[in-house]
């Protein structure tokens, strides 16, 4: 009992941290809410993880049923809903499901949106063609159950696509660095650090070793590690000589298997 309060008490803290400025969001000036607010958050994503289109591939999602788990400011989401697809976001958040839905009302777009738990989805089974999720699941306290939850929403045969943070990456070692090796504590572990220092309090990051036994319900599994500019920001031009290798994304996608006939 008292391990599932400490994880309920997590997530509340994690929601307050998000509650307070969604994903995204922080990358404009302009007031939120307005269309040259969404147009800042849409370019500055385009400029930092321009690699993002070809792991959603939204063209590909028209009439499809999907469903986006952790909208932030909903830029992924909205670009599922430009290209025709029957989409579905949640968000632990309030702040997040308002601010997306004003996205949705200022292009005259229409979607389902709701506030919920990624660790207690409430859809039934296979109710998707296609689950999306991109940085978000590394922050529940349980993101073995959040990715076991998106697994079990997808229909068989259906696709799934989810974006983990990498714990060997120049990012988590450039944390360590500073956190622990300069703040003399060479012990403190890559797992510790980013936990306490790294967005809000319980982040993640995973082992490919680790991703493969999570993702081990699913099959025609690829993990691709993605070099991004918060690495280099770390590394500089040691960045380039272990490109992708050490990136900070990790991106793993699969199909549900069908039922044996």
């Amino acid at each position: 009992m008292a391990t599932i309060e400490r994880a309920e008490q997590d997530k509340a803290q994690v929601q307050r941290f998000w509650e307070a400025d969604p994903c995204g969001a922080e990358h404009a000036d302009a007031p939120e809410g307005t269309p040259e607010f969404f147009a800042e958050v849409e370019r500055k994503r385009d400029e930092l993880e321009p690699f993002i289109a070809r792991f959603a591939d939204f063209p590909m999602t028209r009439g499809q049923r999907v469903l986006e788990i952790g909208v932030g400011a909903g830029t992924d989401f909205v670009r599922f809903v430009r290209a025709g697809a029957d989409a579905t976001g949640i968000d632990l958040t309030e702040h997040a499901v308002r601010l997306v839905g004003r996205r949705l009302e200022n292009e005259g777009l229409h979607a389902d949106l709701r506030q919920a738990d990624a660790e207690r989805l409430p859809f039934p089974d296979a109710s998707f063609d296609r689950v999306y999720s991109w940085g978000v699941l590394h922050h529940t306290p349980d993101t073995g159950r959040a990715v076991r939850e998106a697994i079990r929403v997808l229909r068989p045969g259906g696709r799934l696509c989810v974006m983990l943070y990498a714990r060997h990456s120049w990012v988590a070692y450039g944390l360590w660095a500073k956190h622990a090796l300069l703040a003399g504590r060479p012990r403190r572990s890559l797992r510790d650090v980013l936990a306490h220092h790294m967005e809000s309090m319980g982040t993640k990051g995973f082992t490919t070793r680790e991703l493969r036994a999570m993702f081990a319900g699913v099959e025609d599994v690829t993990i691709e590690k993605v070099q991004t500019p918060y690495d280099r920001a770390w590394a500089g031009p040691l960045a380039r000589l272990t490109g992708d290798r050490l990136g900070w994304f990790a991106v793993t996608r699969a199909r549900k298997p069908e039922p044996p006939r």
